[in-house]
C-alpha cells in the first residue's frame, strides 16, 4: 500500500473512530445502568453546572491535556481531535438515542455501546496519530516518574469515578462491566485495526515477484 493511501486511511480511521466513540458513550448513557469513570465525572459536572455533557467532555479533555505540560508529553493531531470531536458526537447520540427503561433493552443497548466503543478505540488508536488525553496522561506519568501503569490508571480512575459519583454521576452495573471488559476487548480491536506502516522503497524492490 502506498504512503498516500496509508495516510488517507489513517485520517479516515481516526475521524470515524472518534465519532463512533462519542456515539458509543451516548448508547451507554441512554442504557441508564452506569457508565465509564470519565463519563461519570462528566455526568456529575453536568448535574452540578447545568452545562451539556458534550461541552463538559471537551472541557475535561482540554484540562487533562494541560496536565501533559509538566510531564513533558507532546500531543498529536489525534490527541487534539479526540478533545474536539468526542463530546459533540456524544451529544449527537444523546439527541437521537432514547433513554431505555426496560432491563433487557438497557442491557442490550449498553452491550452494543461497549462493543462499539471497543471498535472505535481500535480505529482511533490504530490510526497512530496520537493517544487520547486521558491515555497520554497515564503513560506520561509512567514515563516521567516510573510508576507502574496499572497503579497510575487505577489511581486516576478511582479519583475520577469517586468525584463524579459524589457530584451525581451514574455509577452502576455498567460501570463495573466497563472496568472488567474494556481491557480484553480493546486488546483484540487495537491490533486488528492498526494501520500498517508503508514499506520503504528498497524493501519493496527486494520483495520477490515470482
Amino acid at each position: 500500500m502506498s504512503s498516500a493511501l496509508i495516510l488517507a486511511r489513517r485520517i479516515a480511521q481516526l475521524l470515524v473512530g472518534l465519532v463512533l466513540y462519542g456515539l458509543a458513550i451516548a448508547m451507554m448513557i441512554r442504557a441508564g445502568i452506569g457508565v465509564a469513570p470519565w463519563d461519570v465525572l462528566s455526568q456529575g459536572l453536568a448535574v452540578q453546572t447545568g452545562l451539556g455533557f458534550g461541552l463538559l467532555t471537551i472541557i475535561i479533555g482540554a484540562v487533562v491535556l494541560l496536565l501533559w505540560i509538566p510531564i513533558r508529553q507532546k500531543p498529536g493531531i489525534g490527541t487534539v481531535l479526540n478533545v474536539l470531536l468526542i463530546g459533540p458526537a456524544a451529544d449527537l447520540g444523546l439527541a437521537i438515542i432514547p433513554a431505555q427503561t426496560e432491563l433487557w433493552l438497557q442491557l442490550t443497548v449498553f452491550a452494543g455501546g461497549l462493543a462499539l466503543l471497543a471498535i472505535a478505540t481500535g480505529l482511533y488508536i490504530g490510526a497512530r496519530m496520537g493517544p487520547g488525553p486521558r491515555d497520554g496522561l497515564m503513560t506520561g506519568i509512567h514515563a516521567r516518574f516510573g510508576v507502574k501503569i496499572w497503579i497510575v490508571r487505577t489511581a486516576i480512575e478511582v479519583v475520577v469515578l469517586s468525584t463524579g459519583w459524589i457530584l451525581g454521576g451514574n455509577v452502576g452495573l455498567g460501570t463495573v462491566a466497563f472496568a472488567v471488559l474494556i481491557g480484553p476487548m480493546v486488546n483484540l480491536t487495537i491490533p486488528l485495526l492498526r494501520v500498517p506502516t508503508a514499506l520503504p522503497r528498497n524493501a519493496k524492490s527486494a520483495v520477490p515477484t515470482n
